[in-house]
């Protein structure tokens, strides 16, 4: 997905270590959707996991679709402490993440991901926080504790008047 003139940059940061984690927060409300896209590698193959809020309550649920060019398969997961945005691998991974209404305080959110890793799987999530409050940080980290390598890039858009 091309970046056009509704795409703000909120904030960006590339690793300069290892961490099992990233956290973007005070997420301002003056956008209609939110585009995460985190581009790098794990130190093993994991399930890159998102939480909003800091909710770790069986409020998150998932369904995803992947293939890796011979094979389909799919899942869906619900009442999970956290939706999964993909698979990071020990080679180059992308994950974009798109998070819908993430500031109206009337419905859940929803979120459609898409999962890139190299000569592995391609995915494709579209996932639901039963909350109605508005998205204020997001922290993105690995289901199996492993460590987001140095170089991992994290940057988080905002979408205007989507």
């Amino acid at each position: 997905m091309a970046a056009g003139s509704t795409y703000t940059p909120i904030a960006t940061t590339t690793l300069g270590s290892a961490a099992t984690s990233y956290t973007f927060s005070s997420i301002p409300s003056t956008y209609t959707d939110l585009v995460l896209i985190v581009n790098g590698t794990c130190t093993s193959a994991a399930n890159a996991a998102i939480r909003y809020n800091g909710d770790t309550g069986s409020n998150y649920s998932l369904t995803a679709l992947w293939g890796d060019g011979s094979s389909a398969q799919s899942g869906r997961n619900s009442n999970q402490t956290s939706l999964t945005g993909g698979v990071i691998g020990t080679d180059n991974s992308t994950q974009i993440i798109s998070i819908m209404n993430y500031a109206n305080t009337t419905t859940y959110k929803t979120m459609l991901g898409r999962e890139n890793w190299t000569n592995n799987i391609t995915r494709a999530d579209t996932g639901l926080w039963r909350s109605t409050a508005a998205i204020n940080s997001v922290t993105i980290f690995s289901l199996q504790s492993y460590n987001f390598n140095a170089g991992t890039t994290f940057t988080l858009f905002g979408i205007s008047a989507a």
